[in-house]
């Protein structure tokens, strides 16, 4: 931590600029290494041993070469090279000590940081990954987690070293001539003033090189994915999105290109500095050396000195650069964490109480949260995020749903049917009112046991690209074999599943695609009968499928809500006739509540609807 403080005093200069960095940052990557610090300060003593051994060896040339004009006897000649030898030996193997403690510090530390990311996203509102552009999400999980690294594993194992020699390199050598080391030390502001400006220059382009390859991250999740490539096959747009993709490649190459002749440009110029300094070294100590003021030794010590001088003055000046680009790294990963669940576990929070579930919804409003309470510009590729509040989408709901009822919701398409289904198991927060399991807010109740007793199936049938058994097991690990091949038989799969080559290890594809829809259906249905919840939701399960997909999935269903508390969603009103409870809902309020025959007998929405559904010829196949 010494080392990067040390490091980020000189780098102060570009605080205040627009391209650097804030003291608050840096503060914050200190903290991640706190739980480090024991190796870390192994890793400060093994640097200070390194960085004397590396004063040592010009020295011992310089007397190796006064030897030689002295004519010393070899002995001492030999006795000295054997010295250097083992010098140079055990700078290696120490070498290598530094090298591994830096690494391990900055792998631990890089380590820290992905899964306190990861594990933050996780906690964020469905809202944030409905605004949110995945690619640019997932560049923060990778680009950015990798830049932030290279300031500990490649930058931080140089910056003690560097230092620690420096300051030693400079008594030795003002030890023998102050007056050169002085001469060599006029050309030290062209390592300083260029790195100062420098810095703000290669943050600023570090920046717009992230956000470019954020945005190709974005065009490649959507465009490689199995809808995002048919949609683009459909309209023959291939063409354009290479051209679009090519642009965005070009940005980023040009900004590497500027960056690297940036940096060429910047270490040449030090590079050179550090040769003049070097002739006059051996100008002056050669006219010292003739005039007898100064021993051969000592010029050939000097110029091996300064080498060692302003090697470490041109790897500090380059960490500069490279620290200021990963600490713009740093901070993309931080305005992650930065950003707060909307929700969380109150302190206290119980459990939902054991037995049948009710579920209630009591004078429940609700209204999606606006932009700039659950995302970032930088997520969404906006100059600036909606600061409007939402528009309310439920108004004051009631119902309720006893141990064992079906209740089904219709009504309109965006009529808020499946708003009312995403805040029963807490996806969102009501804004007044209350939804309850057995009486019990579900503010009141830890996310935990909500997950366990709420099982839902939505209409997209979502699942992973794995094998179906890693599908399955996603809603009980601990699950037996018999188990899995039990729920795939209640959800009419089984047959399907024994009959694939690998048979639970078939991979199903990205979301599930080589699968049809129908299966796909039932295999989440299967899901919901293994993870054995008390109670089912359905958003729409059966809206998208044929009539022979829909009976099989219907029959897979009856198993699923057999002996639950179930509140679905339907669009094909045959489906629900036999509901406990039919609800209508419009506008964000329910207008009508009965039974099938009840509503059908006051003749108003529902009727509406069902004559809608039943009489036309069009719709002939919903009644299958």
């Amino acid at each position: 931590m010494t080392a990067f403080s040390s490091l980020y005093k000189t780098m102060h200069a570009s605080e205040t600029s627009g391209g650097g960095v804030s003291r608050a940052t840096v503060r914050r990557i200190l903290g991640f290494a706190r739980p480090h610090k024991a190796r870390l300060l192994w890793f400060l003593v093994v640097s200070v041993v390194l960085s004397t051994t590396a004063v040592v060896t010009p020295v011992l040339a310089g007397q190796v070469v006064d030897a030689i004009v002295g004519g010393t006897d070899s002995g001492l000649i030999v006795t000295l090279a054997l010295v250097i030898a083992g010098v140079a030996v055990f700078e290696a193997a120490l070498g290598l000590v530094s090298r591994w403690l830096s690494a391990t510090v900055g792998e631990g530390l890089i380590l820290d940081l992905r899964t306190r990311v990861f594990d933050h996203v996780q906690r964020q509102p469905v809202a944030f990954f409905t605004r949110t552009r995945t690619g640019a999400l997932v560049s923060r999980l990778n680009n950015d987690v990798i830049g932030a690294q290279r300031a500990f594993s490649d930058t931080l194992s140089g910056v003690v070293g560097n230092l620690v020699t420096l300051v030693l390199t400079l008594v030795v050598m003002i030890g023998i001539s102050w007056q050169i080391t002085l001469l060599a030390l006029v050309l030290l502001p062209v390592f300083v003033l260029p790195a100062r400006r420098m810095g703000s220059r290669l943050a600023s382009m570090q920046r717009a090189a992230a956000e470019h390859n954020a945005a190709m991250s974005t065009q490649m999740t959507e465009r490689f994915s199995a809808p995002g490539a048919t949609l683009v096959k459909l309209f023959g747009r291939p063409a354009d999105e290479s051209h679009e993709f090519a642009v965005r490649a070009g940005r980023v190459r040009d900004i590497g290109v500027r960056t690297a002749m940036l940096q060429w440009v910047f270490l040449t110029a030090l590079t050179l500095v550090s040769a003049l300094a070097l002739a006059l070294v051996y100008g002056l100590g050669g006219v010292f050396a003739l005039r007898g003021s100064l021993d051969p030794g000592s010029v050939v010590a000097l110029a091996l000195l300064l080498a060692r001088l302003y090697a470490p003055l041109t790897a500090l000046a380059g960490a500069r650069v490279e620290v200021m680009s990963a600490l713009v790294s740093f901070e993309r990963v931080f305005e992650i964490l930065d950003l707060p669940p909307l929700i969380a576990d109150k302190a206290g929070a119980r459990e939902v109480p054991d037995g049948p579930v009710s579920v209630e919804f009591d004078k429940v409003r609700f209204a999606y949260p606006s932009a700039d309470k659950v995302s970032l510009a930088s997520l969404e590729d906006v100059a600036r995020l909606d600061t409007r509040g939402g528009v309310e989408v439920l108004h004051e709901v009631s119902f309720r749903a006893e141990p064992g009822q079906l209740v089904a919701l219709v009504g309109s398409s965006g009529a808020g049917k499946s708003t009312i289904a995403q805040l029963a198991p807490r996806l969102y927060d009501v804004d007044s009112g209350a939804v309850r399991l057995s009486g019990v807010d579900v503010r009141d109740l830890t996310a935990d046991s909500i997950r366990a007793t709420l099982g839902m199936v939505t209409q997209d049938g979502h699942l992973f690209h794995e094998s179906i058994r890693s599908n399955l097991l996603l809603a009980r690990p601990a699950a037996a074999e018999d188990e899995l091949w039990d729920a795939l038989l209640r959800a009419r799969l089984d047959d399907l599943v024994r009959s694939l080559p690998d048979g639970l290890d078939t991979v199903v594809g990205e979301r599930g695609y080589r699968l049809s829809g129908g299966e796909r259906q039932r295999l989440t249905i299967a899901r919901l009968l293994l993870a054995r919840p008390r109670v089912v939701l359905l958003d729409e399960a059966t809206a998208h499928l044929d009539s022979t997909s829909e009976a099989e999935v219907q029959a897979a269903l009856g198993e699923a809500l057999a002996g639950r508390t179930a509140v679905v969603i339907a669009h094909r009103l045959s489906t629900v006739r036999a509901a406990d409870l039919i609800l209508v809902v419009e506008d964000g309020q329910i207008v009508e509540r009965g039974t099938h025959e009840v509503l059908l007998a006051v003749g108003g929405r529902y009727a509406e609807l069902y004559r809608t559904q039943f009489d036309q010829p069009s719709a002939a196949p919903a009644l299958t």
